[in-house]
């Protein structure tokens, strides 16, 4: 195989090329972290500046992997330098294209409008929800939703998905969750709504500052 024939890089016993799994999830983490730090600085404060910053490196890492070459990436080389300890997780290059591809597309639609047009609106909002999403589901769950499209919309098989998932097989023992497991679930639900019937007034009430007032109370 030639190098600009294919996406991914081709590894001794894989039928097709494929990708560290444990560095894009590495990387779907740091850029969370950024994008929230962002969203929380324009709720709190309406400081639009760092966003701004994240989106052009967003628009830039996307265009990096998906038109000249992933390991180029600048956030992927990051991910690759805080695993590289770890052993690989291969995975299939396809679904993970597919996937950046939505990346993509989501933020160069957020970019425009925010860094072009220096505007916001309803749009960029669930753009940034979908986002932080996506994101999420991959560093936290190891869950690539954007693969799992790829899945529906193509004809072909997902190959070498991560813990083996686009494999149908019969879970073990311990991944089973047991009636009791079930209960202890119900049982969180039933707490949380008794406890926003107790409480409800305390929760809606804003926190004082308890040293100003055993200071007060002592004067």
């Amino acid at each position: 195989m030639k190098q600009h024939t294919y996406f991914g890089e081709i590894v001794k016993g894989y039928s097709i090329p494929v990708l560290n799994n444990r560095e894009i999830r590495a990387t779907a983490g740091i850029m969370f972290l950024a994008a929230f730090i962002s969203l929380l600085l324009i709720l709190s404060g309406g400081n639009f500046i760092p966003v701004k910053y994240v989106l052009s490196v967003f628009v830039i890492e996307f265009s990096i992997r998906l038109f000249i070459a992933p390991k180029f990436a600048p956030l992927l080389i990051i991910g690759r330098f805080i695993v590289g300890n770890q052993n690989p997780e291969y995975v299939g290059a396809a679904q993970k294209k597919f996937a950046w591809y939505i990346g993509f597309v989501i933020s160069v639609i957020m970019f425009f409008l925010l860094v072009i047009v220096n505007a916001y609106s309803p749009i960029t909002g669930i753009a940034c929800l979908i986002c932080l999403i996506l994101m999420f589901f991959e560093s936290a769950f190891g869950i690539c939703l954007g693969c799992k499209l790829y899945g529906v919309i193509k004809n072909d098989k997902a190959q070498y998905c991560p813990g083996e998932i686009c494999d149908v097989k019969q879970k073990h023992e311990i991944q089973k969750i047991s009636g009791r497991q079930r209960f202890v679930l119900i049982g969180l639900v039933a707490f949380l709504v008794l406890l926003s019937l107790a409480f409800n007034n305390n929760f809606k009430q804003k926190p004082h500052n308890l040293f100003q007032k055993k200071k007060h109370e002592y004067k």
